[in-house]
């Protein structure tokens, strides 16, 4: 889930990092989203949206999704649904940390993704003045109504 900005928002005491408005603006212009698959009602950035309560992991993801997942332990998690949902469909569109040393990197993203789209120089998540302590990335998955990846 995306946070609220607070003092541990670039700090290891959070693993949720709110998208920056102007830069989901332009991904929305290009895909028109129609849910975000892990939201809280303050920052969601669809009409549709999951809560932390609804869990999304639990939902299913129909459509073109957004999904800025938690940034812990668990976005292995929410990566590999993103997969799945586009095996069923949906077109996911990821914000994620560029984390290319993982095993979900891997495992998902450069075994099935459509696209990857590294960006040039560090987010500043939820409003900060300040850039975030590591690097993001694009992750697109297109499922079999949205043909052109490599799922």
């Amino acid at each position: 889930m995306k946070s609220h900005m607070t003092s541990g928002l670039f700090s290891s005491r959070t693993d949720e990092w709110e998208t920056p408005k102007d830069f989901f603006q332009k991904l929305d212009d290009e895909f028109r989203f129609d849910l975000d698959v892990c939201a809280t009602p303050e920052n969601a950035k669809c009409k549709r949206y999951f809560t932390k309560e609804q869990d999304g992991l639990k939902q299913e993801w129909k459509g073109t999704c957004w999904m800025n997942p938690p940034y812990g332990r668990q976005i292995s998690l929410w990566v590999k649904k993103a997969l799945d949902s586009a095996r069923g469909g949906a077109t996911v569109v990821c914000l994620l940390p560029s984390r290319t040393d993982t095993q979900w990197w891997h495992s998902y993203v450069i075994a099935h993704a459509a696209e990857v789209r590294f960006i040039k120089g560090r987010l500043k998540f939820g409003g900060s003045k300040n850039s975030a302590p590591f690097p993001s990335v694009v992750v697109v998955f297109r499922g079999s109504e949205n043909p052109g990846g490599f799922i």
